[in-house]
């Protein structure tokens, strides 16, 4: 009876460098900060409407409230009954509760503070990190896909293992997968500018001085409603992220984020033919 050859240990290789490294972190904070923040902002007026105009009387295609202690969420003239969730729960009759704003009670100068505060460490950050893309080749080496990445039947692939969670392994691990790296793009060329424009375009103060953003946007509430659609985008972001990481292995993932250095997953083991 022969062994079977002893496995190597898996490579340890230094996947995530510094820069990449503070910017997530700081970036992860930030954000958590601002969707928390906007959701005490919102609750001031727990209503969105398209185009230049939006008050209590007009139509909005979103609206949370409550009625005594029934909770309920209007989407597009659609009443869906969300009382414990949203428009009244945690004994509050709030838009969103309590244990996810901040403030944990209604104050929306303060909220507004923390909103503004870390916009400009979204800001900053974003900024440097972009420039530290461009001069580090980590945009051209790392983000950008390359012409086989690119190719459809290469992208249907990898959105099939993705889907039977089958996730990249040995080598194939080294890099960032093609889903990874559009995500990522989507976020840093997408998602953040969009976010910075909409938040600016709110500001009557950045709108007499760039009137050209109620143009792009079409008025001052649609601005608003991509906003809040914007931050929706960036929560559902996280959420598959942070579920990727334990899929993946989060210690592993953490160690990256951490000190840098990555633990390739071994290869899987194809079981030989038995006579």
């Amino acid at each position: 009876m022969t062994m079977p050859d002893p496995v190597p240990p898996p490579a340890l290789i230094y996947r995530t460098r510094l820069p990449v490294r503070l910017w997530h972190w700081t970036n992860a904070l930030t954000v958590f900060v601002m969707l928390m923040s906007g959701l005490m902002i919102f609750n001031a007026h727990p209503r969105l409407y398209w185009g230049a105009y939006g008050a209590n009387f007009d139509h909005a295609w979103l609206e949370i409230g409550s009625r005594g202690t029934t909770g309920y969420v209007t989407l597009l003239g659609v009443e869906i009954p969300t009382t414990g969730v949203l428009g009244y729960a945690m004994g509050t009759a709030e838009a969103f509760p309590p244990l996810i704003t901040i403030p944990s009670h209604y104050d929306l100068a303060t909220a507004r503070l923390w909103h503004f505060a870390f916009a400009w460490v979204l800001v900053i950050g974003w900024v440097f990190f972009c420039i530290y893309m461009i001069f580090s080749n980590h945009l051209w080496n790392t983000l950008l896909l390359s012409h086989e990445e690119m190719r459809g039947t290469s992208l249907w692939r990898d959105i099939k293992a993705h889907a039977r969670l089958r996730l990249p392994r040995g080598e194939a691990a080294r890099h960032y997968n093609p889903l990874q790296k559009i995500a990522y793009l989507l976020v840093l060329f997408g998602f953040l500018p969009l976010m910075v424009l909409t938040g600016l375009a709110m500001s009557p103060a950045m709108d007499a001085a760039w009137p050209w953003l109620l143009v792009l946007f079409d008025g001052r509430q649609s601005a608003r409603s991509l906003h809040f659609l914007g931050a929706g985008a960036f929560a559902a972001f996280i959420m598959v992220h942070l579920v990727m990481v334990v899929l993946a292995g989060p210690i592993n993932e953490l160690r990256s984020m951490i000190t840098g250095w990555y633990r390739l997953p071994p290869e899987r083991r194809v079981p030989e033919d038995r006579a």
